[in-house]
This record gives C-alpha cells, sequence and structure tokens, in this order.
C-alpha cells in the first residue's frame, strides 16, 4: 500500500487541517508524516506539508498559526480595503518573519524525511512551477532550495501578498491559482511520475472547511463576477481535482476531510475565527479516526530514499 496526504490552501484556515493532524497525532502517539509515502500541499497546506516533512509535529504546526497568524495577517482595517486597491493587502517580511520562527534559514527542501511535492506558479512563462523532493532521478535541482522561499512562493496569494522572487529571479505565486486543492495533482504524481499502482493508493484529503456555492444564475454584470468569480475558480477547480483522483485512484480509495460550514464563517485572513477553526479540526478527527485507523494508520510507510542528497 502506498499512502498519500493532501492538503489544500486557505491562508488561517490552515488551523483546521493543522488541528485535525494535531488530535490524529495524540491519538496515534506518533508523527503522521511517518505514516505517508507521498504529502503534497498547497499555500497553507504547503507550509504545513513542509513542516511535517522536516519532522514537526502537528502540534507545533498549530501552535505556528495560533501564535503567528495575527502578526502575518495584520494591517490598517481602517484603510485595509483602500490599501488593497493599489497594493497587495499584508507585509511579506512579516510573513517571511514567522516562516524562519518555525523553520531555520538554512534548512532545504532536500532535508525532509518524506517526499513532498508544493505547487506554485510562474507569472512570467505562464506555467505551473512545482516543487519537489528528489523522489525521481529526473528531480536533480528542486531539492537544494531553502523552505522558507518555497513556503513564501506556494503561499503568494494575488492581492493579499506581493509576488514572491525566486534567488535565479523566477516570479512566483500561490500554487491555488490552479491546484487549492491538490488531491488530484497528488495522484497523478503517485500514477505518472512514481510508477505506483493505482489498486495500492490510499488517499487522504484534508480542506480548510467548505461552503456551499452562492451565486446567482441571472444575468449579472462584471461588479456581481468580479466578487464571485473566485469563489467559482476554487470550487470547480476543488471539483475537478477531487474527480480526477477518484477517477484515477478509485473513488474508494479517495477520503475527503473538509466540513461544510455556512457562508462567510471562516475567511482567509479571519483571525478571529482560528478558535472555532482548531475546535472543528479536533472534532472532525475525532469522527474520523475510527475509519482513518485501520486504513493509513496501523503501519508506517517505507523509509523514504531520495536519489541526490545534499
Amino acid at each position: 500500500m502506498r499512502k498519500i496526504l493532501s492538503i489544500d490552501g486557505g491562508g488561517i484556515k490552515g488551523v483546521f487541517p493543522a488541528s485535525f493532524l494535531t488530535t490524529i497525532e495524540d491519538s496515534i502517539g506518533d508523527r503522521v508524516s511517518n505514516y505517508f509515502d507521498l504529502i503534497v500541499g498547497t499555500s497553507t497546506g504547503g507550509i504545513i506539508a513542509l513542516g511535517l516533512g522536516l519532522g514537526l509535529p502537528a502540534k507545533d504546526i498549530l501552535s505556528f498559526y495560533e501564535e503567528k497568524g495575527s502578526a502575518i495577517f495584520k494591517g490598517n482595517k481602517l484603510f485595509r480595503g483602500v490599501i488593497q486597491l493599489f497594493s497587495p493587502k499584508y507585509n511579506v517580511p512579516l510573513l517571511r518573519n514567522a516562516l524562519e520562527t518555525i523553520f531555520k534559514q538554512d534548512l532545504s527542501l532536500g532535508e525532509s524525511t518524506t517526499r513532498l511535492v508544493i505547487p506554485s506558479f510562474n507569472l512570467d512563462t505562464g506555467e505551473v512551477h512545482v516543487y519537489k523532493t528528489a523522489h525521481h532521478q529526473r528531480f536533480e535541482r528542486d531539492y537544494k532550495e531553502n523552505v522558507v522561499d518555497i513556503a513564501l512562493a506556494t503561499s503568494a496569494a494575488p492581492a493579499y501578498f506581493k509576488t514572491h522572487f525566486t534567488s535565479k529571479g523566477i516570479p512566483l505565486i500561490d500554487g491555488g491559482i490552479y491546484a487549492n486543492n491538490p488531491v488530484g495533482l497528488s495522484v497523478v504524481e503517485a500514477i505518472g511520475v512514481l510508477g505506483w499502482e493505482k489498486e495500492s493508493l490510499k488517499v487522504l484529503s484534508i480542506g480548510c472547511t467548505t461552503e456551499p456555492l452562492n451565486v446567482s444564475s441571472k444575468k449579472k454584470g462584471c461588479c456581481y463576477w468580479g466578487l464571485k468569480s473566485a469563489d467559482v475558480f476554487l470550487t470547480a477547480q476543488s471539483s475537478l481535482s477531487l474527480g480526477t483522483a477518484k477517477l484515477l485512484a478509485g473513488h474508494e480509495n479517495i477520503i475527503r476531510i473538509s466540513p461544510q460550514v455556512f457562508p462567510g464563517r471562516f475567511k482567509i485572513d479571519f483571525i478571529k475565527g482560528m478558535k472555532s477553526l482548531k475546535g472543528l479540526g479536533d472534532s472532525e478527527a475525532r469522527k474520523a479516526m475510527p475509519l482513518l485507523h485501520h486504513i493509513f494508520f496501523d503501519k508506517t510507510a517505507n523509509d523514504f530514499v531520495p536519489f541526490y542528497k545534499l
């Protein structure tokens, strides 16, 4: 059996998957990263994936959100709406400083003990830019990349944070542009790149909560669609990604955890919702654990042996 963990993007809503995984670790008495052959995460999910791959317990990642969330999403509340019309909403140095408290400044992707896939997007070429550990002989470069830079690239959400430029000058933005729910990407990586048999796959896909799509089917103008297009885009992408994963790996092999909440309950930068997200993560983990335990946590994964080492 090959086990995959996929974690969605969602800003501060990453508290939900971090809390969910913390409760799982408390139940099994071990780190969840020891039980997965591949971990894929986008944006806030990419930060969580990087932390897990580098051996951090989920509780430390949860503490990162609780302790640094307010600093990351800090701004002038009175003028924030006006500022966002002309520049990104939040300050990248604050995000970098926060990331450097959880990841050492000199950590590289090659120090991960688990296969990782972290999506981003290249603005110059219009092509996907996916960071990967050296789990295939073609992947000769990414394992040398700095973890903080990868985290900044995958989480550079348009309108929220500035474009992240790599040391080589590549302009990268949030992987959520095409893979906010990366479960489809994770299965494609497993079958198409790693050559794993689809019958051997078990996939745990964790979202950052789900809201029902609330869009009018009546004729509407550009102002309406300007406000609603992101919701439609993210819902459509997630549906396609989940459908792709189920088609390739089999419906019965994909477990999706992303509780539905009422519209507007949580937002990417709504730090006041962190306590509720933490409680929801714990509650959902308690409900899911009887099913998840015998599928994912009865036996640890085989050791990851990369093709290239630092």
